[in-house]
């Protein structure tokens, strides 16, 4: 069945449902996981020169947020007894991230949140769910 699943996080409680569900899915098919966390990139102004966050500053946080989700997901699925890579990758789109990354690693299944922490302003899906619905060729698993 499944070989591998992708599980985007955010770190969000609603994700924390996706990635349970996705170990079970990955137990019961013997798939490897892989997760991803996508960064904002720098939201340079070329109006101002006074930014509020210096540039490197905002690119660690980023990182540390991202990379400490990610951290979250490897630890569930070795605690689980899986399998799991993690990664973090830049990106003005996450849902474009995600499906570049499914791609790129040579995913079968993406299992993600119905909303996460931008899904305040979609009414049933977040909008980055709902992109990845839109533009994926490969099956995607929402959890709600």
């Amino acid at each position: 069945m499944y070989k591998r699943i992708l599980v985007p996080t955010d770190g969000s409680d609603i994700t924390a449902k996706a990635v349970q569900t996705s170990i079970g899915l990955a137990k019961l098919t013997g798939a490897e996981l892989f997760a991803i966390g996508v960064k904002e990139p720098f939201p340079y102004s070329a109006i101002s020169e006074m930014q509020p966050v210096p540039p490197q500053e905002f690119y660690d946080a980023q990182e540390r947020i991202a990379a400490g989700n990610v951290r979250t997901v490897i630890d569930a699925a070795t605690a689980a007894g899986l399998k799991c890579q993690g990664h973090t990758v830049e990106a003005l789109h996450a849902w474009e991230a995600i499906l570049d990354h499914a791609k790129t690693q040579g995913c079968d299944l993406v299992v993600m949140a119905s909303h996460g922490r931008r899904g305040v302003s979609a009414l049933l899906l977040g909008s980055e769910t709902q992109k990845v619905l839109t533009h994926s060729t490969l099956p995607v698993l929402v959890v709600r």
